[in-house]
């Protein structure tokens, strides 16, 4: 009897059956997620197709505006259309988080690898830089550290990204320490491959996913951190608009107004939960 033989040629014919099978899963929660996110990368990508508005423009006649069809998140102080402000200080929070996220994923994921698998003193080393850290809340340590740079979006993304640091070395450590000592790591030393090669080739391709999904939820804590930061005044100055910063702004007339600080803090909050839950949507997929 003759037998098919599977070839990679009916790989690209099994990737649109696991995608039908992933939007047969979704619910109402995960298509909101995954479309408000979709809505931010459009703010992101071309802001001027979500508003027509310009976020620096005063407009003195306009100030104070409750929402409305035309301004649905009113205006500022200065007549500026909250909504505009608010989109356009999409890609500057994103991206300060993103480049936050990519220094500790970085800096961490290499440091983690090292100490776990030359231990002894490299180890101990890094292990006791990690506590010092980890004893430090997130949020202090990148006040001081952004503080020590300067202020600016750039610098409070920096002052992030050294806070996560700790957070990713623990956990890469961890997993490199279970998979270091595995059969397939120990056959390639034997056959003579060398640290480096078995670190890049052999451990770090089966230590990483779970760092990776650690990843998606450090993003939405990044993204809380950028914008406590830019909400006290180390971030962008103004009138560049940031998430915080706008926040920050509308505190002053909370009571007249308070859709000026609600609306930016609801944008926020919306985008860490979609964020989240997006990321355990990818970790659901990833299990099956």
């Amino acid at each position: 009897m003759s037998q098919t033989i599977p070839t990679t040629s009916d790989a690209p014919a099994r990737v649109p059956g696991a995608v039908s099978r992933l939007a047969a899963r979704l619910r109402i929660g995960d298509w909101v997620a995954l479309g408000f996110l979709a809505l931010l990368l459009l703010a992101i990508a071309a802001p001027g197709l979500l508003t027509a508005h310009d976020p620096l423009e005063a407009a003195p006649g306009n100030t104070l505006l409750a929402p409305s069809l035309a301004h649905p998140f009113g205006t500022d102080y200065l007549g500026r259309d909250a909504l505009t402000r608010v989109i356009h200080g999409t890609g500057r929070t994103i991206g300060a988080s993103l480049v936050a996220v990519g220094i500790g994923l970085g800096a961490g994921s290499l440091l983690g690898l090292v100490a776990a698998y030359f231990g002894r003193w490299v180890d101990g080393t890094v292990s006791r830089i990690v506590d010092v850290l980890l004893s430090i809340p997130g949020l202090l340590l990148s006040m001081v550290v952004v503080v020590a740079l300067g202020f600016g979006t750039l610098n409070a993304a920096i002052a992030v990204g050294i806070a996560s640091v700790a957070t990713f070395t623990r956990l890469m450590r961890s997993e490199v320490l279970t998979v270091r000592n595995l059969p397939f790591v120990e056959a390639a030393r034997h056959i003579g491959a060398g640290p480096a090669t078995t670190l890049f080739r052999h451990v770090l391709p089966n230590s990483y996913t779970a760092v990776l999904s650690m990843t998606a939820l450090q993003f939405g804590s990044a993204i809380l951190w950028i914008a406590a930061l830019s909400f006290l005044g180390y971030g962008a100055p103004p009138p560049e608009p940031e998430w915080g910063l706008l926040v920050a702004e509308g505190r002053e007339y909370i009571v007249s107004s308070p859709w000026l600080t609600l609306l930016p803090g609801l944008v926020i909050v919306l985008t860490v939960l979609s964020i989240s839950r997006a990321a355990a949507l990818f970790r659901a997929n990833q299990g099956d």
